[in-house]
């Protein structure tokens, strides 16, 4: 595909695009570039975004993204909880590494939610791409579920899942969508290595 074709594809598919998915595109930038601060807001504004998703993937046929968004929703509010708790020192939990052990199992985990979700879309849905769509939700899981607890891998693996992201959601015609994840990646990169320093920053103290 030639750069002029793209771009001509480009404004077609923002033209064909709801004010729906523009509202969710928008609220989750703004949920990443909070998470990339460490901002509690990451939460609120990531709900908006995941909710309107649920709806979105629905209809495009990516059940398990259907499926994960509603787990963000739930790991959403999990995290919004971790996030305001405080220690007996009166401080909010902080930036961590995963231990050998946390890396091996956050490795496992994505395993096994992999053709578990491969198994369900194959058999059970009418899912055009079950291992792309399976691949990415069982990244952006346990991605979900580091980042609730602060660990500073949860960068790794939104990463890994928005790389894929960017050409699964161009295949089935969401381009916004796919430019979307395009700055999710850039924020990502970002995000770690904000991280990095603030965790530097800890061990010093």
């Amino acid at each position: 595909m030639q750069f002029s074709e793209f771009i001509d594809l480009f404004y077609q598919n923002i033209l064909s695009s709801t004010w729906l998915e523009a509202v969710a595109v928008f609220f989750g930038l703004l949920s990443v570039w909070f998470a990339k601060k460490e901002n509690i807001l990451v939460y609120p504004t990531g709900i908006i975004s995941v909710l309107i998703y649920v709806y979105i993937c629905l209809f495009a046929g990516l059940y398990a993204d259907m499926g994960i968004n509603g787990f963000y929703f739930v790991m959403s509010v999990f995290g919004w909880y971790k996030w305001t708790q405080k220690d007996k020192g009166n401080k909010f939990i902080p930036i961590s590494k995963n231990t050998a052990w946390q890396h091996l199992l956050s490795i496992v985990v994505a395993i096994v939610f992999f053709f578990v979700l491969r198994y369900v879309l194959t058999n059970f849905t009418d899912s055009t791409v079950p291992n792309l769509d399976s691949l990415t939700t069982s990244i952006f899981l346990v991605g979900m579920w580091l980042m609730a607890l602060k660990k500073i891998e949860n960068w790794i693996f939104w990463i890994v899942g928005d790389v894929i992201s960017i050409p699964l959601y161009f295949h089935k015609g969401l381009l916004l969508t796919s430019f979307q994840f395009t700055v999710f990646l850039i924020i990502a990169v970002l995000g770690y290595m904000e991280w990095q320093k603030k965790l530097k920053l800890q061990s010093n103290e």
